[in-house]
């Protein structure tokens, strides 16, 4: 890491601080830095401009488990179904014109479906049968003589060899040579005739490589993004502008053809679309276990006044770390909101064994009795608290500072759950009792008006 190139990032100090101090504040705002992966990459990029080649820069293991998963090496692509590899090509050579101009994309290529060079033996079949030969007799000349027919094996001690034989290169090099290979006319009457006369040798433009994928023929485009810009609104972005060239006739799908967005915004697509189910369903779940714990709607509203608090904390803390929403995100988001309301659940818990205490004494008559009671279950019950929370931010806290596998994953889990668990530590410490604290004065009112006892109207049972 010593000798990973720096960045020479200018201080408040650099200007005007001299030279006896500037070891001190160099050694806690230095002026260099590592340069980081995304301005190694730009660097590289400004550098490897090179004509008929485009750049895409990935780790090879992620490029190779975003090819298993979606078929395409970059982060974005666009696949392009149809039934002809003629329309394929032109719609995806239109498409690396239109997604180059998108702002925030470091490269764009069509993996061209055609330029691949061939050589077609067709048979002449009314040639043929006037030398009474068959298709047949004439492919086991071309298998035998240019492709190589095997012939027999040999073995040297545990080793097997097959042996192949075919014409030299230099007889079959070229077209004209191949015009020239000798064909033997069945019957044994020992007569040849040149290829040239019995087949078309002709070259011809195809594929390099036919691919297909949900029963229809496929082209690929890729697209290498900024790391500037976020992969959901570039995509969003370049939609937009093939939809705008669409519309100008700039760009026309024939009839049967589309196309797919794949790549991680394909994973992102599928992983909103679990968070729309699993979102609600956890908080459901926590609105659930704290109506069995409280048996109180109110009280499961109060607890709950704990999450907003929560989630305010982990959104400044994942943008203070540079962190975009991602499924780890989410995952770290979901897990707040149970410890979130957790933190609440202990609050509410000493604040209800207060007030009842004292309730039972006939210590509760008017408001100032309900904020003593509140105070009791609060402030002497601080450490408590702040005991719970300490715990789960030493288990949490390190994860930020990982480094070894799988250390990206885990630090954006954390981050969320880090950051909410500081702020309703505190928030939910100020706000939560003083809420509270007038729910029960309410029901104190309504005692007092309706003539209930007081036990009655929150639910005490008598000892």
């Amino acid at each position: 890491r010593s000798e990973w190139p720096k960045v020479r990032e200018p201080r408040f100090w650099s200007d005007w601080a001299p030279s006896f101090l500037r070891p001190a504040f160099d050694a806690i705002w230095p002026e260099e830095r590592p340069q980081t992966w995304d301005e190694l990459v730009t660097k590289l990029n400004a550098a490897l401009q090179l004509p008929g080649w485009t750049n895409a820069f990935s780790m090879p293991i992620k490029t190779r488990i975003d090819m298993n998963s979606t078929g395409v090496r970059t982060p974005i692509g666009v696949k392009i179904f149809g039934s002809d590899l003629e329309s394929i090509e032109k719609v995806g050579m239109s498409l690396e014109a239109i997604l180059r101009g998108v702002e925030g994309t470091r490269s764009v290529l069509y993996e061209r479906s055609l330029g691949g060079t061939y050589i077609d033996i067709v048979p002449k079949r009314d040639i043929l049968a006037r030398w009474g030969m068959q298709v047949d007799d004439l492919n086991e000349v071309i298998e035998s003589a240019i492709g190589g027919a095997h012939v027999t094996t040999f073995l040297e001690g545990r080793k097997r060899f097959t042996v192949n034989v075919r014409y030299k290169a230099d007889f079959r090099a070229t077209p004209e040579k191949l015009r020239e290979v000798l064909v033997a006319i069945p019957g044994g009457s020992g007569k040849t005739v040149p290829l040239g006369e019995l087949a078309d040798v002709v070259v011809s433009s195809g594929p390099p490589m036919i691919k297909n994928e949900a029963g229809q023929l496929v082209g690929y485009v890729f697209v290498d993004p900024d790391p500037s810009r976020d992969i959901a609104s570039l995509v969003e972005e370049a939609q937009a502008a093939v939809a705008k060239a669409q519309e100008s006739g700039e760009l026309s799908l024939a009839p049967g053809m589309y196309l797919s967005w794949t790549g991680e915004y394909e994973h992102m697509n599928e992983m909103r679309e679990r968070m729309k189910l699993l979102v609600p369903l956890a908080l459901a779940i926590v609105v659930v276990l704290l109506y069995f714990q409280f048996r109180n709607w109110t009280e499961v509203a109060i607890v709950l006044l704990s999450v907003p608090f929560a989630l305010a904390g982990a959104f400044w803390l994942l943008y203070l770390l540079d962190y975009r929403l991602s499924t780890a995100v989410w995952v770290g988001i979901i897990a707040l909101v149970g410890l979130a309301a957790q933190t609440g659940v202990v609050m509410i818990v000493y604040i209800d064994n207060a007030f009842y205490r004292r309730l039972r004494a006939g210590k509760v008559r008017d408001l100032n009795d309900i904020i003593h009671a509140h105070m009791e279950g609060t402030v002497l019950r601080v450490r408590p608290k702040l005991m719970t929370v300490s715990t789960m931010l030493a288990g949490l806290v390190p994860l930020l500072w990982a480094t070894g596998s799988g250390a990206d994953v885990m630090k954006r889990i954390a981050a969320p759950m880090v950051g909410g668990l500081l702020s309703s530590a505190f928030l939910t410490l100020e706000i939560i009792p003083v809420v509270y604290t007038y729910w029960r004065y309410a029901q104190l009112k309504k005692a007092q008006r309706t003539g209930k006892p007081l036990e009655e109207i929150v639910g005490l049972r008598a000892a």
